[in-house]
């Protein structure tokens, strides 16, 4: 395979200076103006569901192509720029303290917008379980600290998200589409990081649709039961319940197994009023409030290992930033995907209403993303 093009992004510390911000806004209006006129509010949401087009619209607009700031400066400076009565757009929470602000932010743009009740609780929702599938359904030891909802006047959405690894210096962001067809299974339009991990419990697998399946009925139980066995996952010759139906033994040793996988607490309480709720699914099991990832991550061993249902625990990132990784791993360079987004932006800059100084220096930085490709 032909070798190519990677980048790291690493976490920068402060603040972006007020000279770039400056600059970001005067030529994000025009550029977002052209946008919505040619693919409308709902295309543009596709877009920035896209982590080509994401990736390249914040080099447009001058920021640093291979920092983390990356997500939070684009979409903060979006979500300072462009009025949702005026564009038919609007963005909502943001980076740390401001992502709690979402869906008070979301309730304000769709009055706004003049949404129905419904389709702003449909929106508050899709924030909710996007949030709650990527920081339990999907545990990779990033933990999110920036949360955006793009919200267009017809009531769709786009997710942007970002997680911290504290322990690698790296940042992560994941994508998301109302076209998704669930918010389940492989939901994702992008998981883009370069940190690539080797044990990640994903549930949004289609290889883990038999736990996710299986939770349920675990729940069903009763608390005291799910006590019982977890507690027998300690025992190192536990023997999983599959061995007793005549299938292949499959004995369970702890000592095998890191340590790391074994969760650290399960909220008894909340499997207690779940339990009591009688939820028959995983999805309303997940967004259960107070519901957490060192629970979900018990339910599902108890589910793997004492049921034998299958799990993914491959990291199930899609992308590296901007260029993909060297080698195709972990995936092979989308190039065409970076050629149509730079094509999209450079027809927006030529219409765009700013001066050939502009122009010209956003036409630069988009060659800088294509790099090696622009040829």
């Amino acid at each position: 395979m032909q070798r190519s093009g990677f980048i790291d992004l690493p976490l920068h510390g402060g603040i972006a200076p007020y000279w770039l911000l400056k600059r970001m806004k005067k030529l994000s209006k025009p550029i977002m103006e052209i946008l919505i006129y040619e693919y409308g509010t709902d295309g543009v949401l596709e877009r920035l569901a896209d982590p080509f087009f994401f990736q390249a619209l914040s080099c447009v607009l001058a920021f640093d192509w291979h920092s983390s700031g990356t997500t939070t400066v684009l979409t903060g400076v979006l979500k300072s720029s462009i009025n949702p009565e005026e564009y038919g757009i609007g963005f909502a929470g943001g980076k740390g303290k401001h992502s709690k602000n979402t869906f008070s932010d979301i309730e304000e743009i769709g009055f706004q917008l003049g949404l129905s009740d419904k389709k702003i609780d449909n929106l508050q929702y899709a924030s909710k379980i996007t949030a709650k599938v990527d920081s339990a359904a999907i545990q990779d030891g990033f933990d999110l600290y920036h949360h955006v909802a793009i919200i267009s006047d017809k009531g769709n959405w786009s997710v942007v998200q970002q997680g911290l690894n504290i322990s690698g210096g790296y940042a992560r962001r994941y994508h998301w589409s109302y076209k998704a067809h669930d918010y389940l299974e492989e939901p994702h339009t992008g998981i883009i990081s370069d940190l690539i991990k080797t044990k990640v419990l994903d549930l949004t697998s289609k290889e883990s649709l038999e736990t996710r399946e299986t939770i349920p009925d675990i729940l069903k139980e009763g608390p005291e039961r799910v006590r019982r066995l977890l507690s027998s996952l300690m025992d190192k010759n536990q023997t999983s319940l599959t061995s007793f139906m005549g299938e292949e033994e499959n004995q369970i040793n702890l000592r095998d197994l890191e340590t790391s996988i074994l969760p650290k607490r399960v909220n008894w309480d909340i499997l207690r009023e779940i339990y009591e709720s009688d939820l028959i699914n995983f999805e309303d099991i997940l967004a259960f409030k107070g519901m957490g990832r060192s629970t979900i991550k018990g339910l599902a061993l108890v589910s793997e290992l004492i049921y034998g249902t299958s799990i993914s625990w491959k990291d199930p990132v899609k992308y590296s930033f901007a260029f993909g990784g060297k080698d195709g791993v972990p995936r092979p360079v989308n190039q065409k995907g970076m050629e149509d987004a730079a094509e999209v932006l450079k027809n927006a800059i030529n219409t765009a209403k700013i001066g050939n100084e502009d122009k010209l220096r956003s036409i630069k930085s988009l060659k800088d993303f294509l790099g090696p490709y622009e040829n």
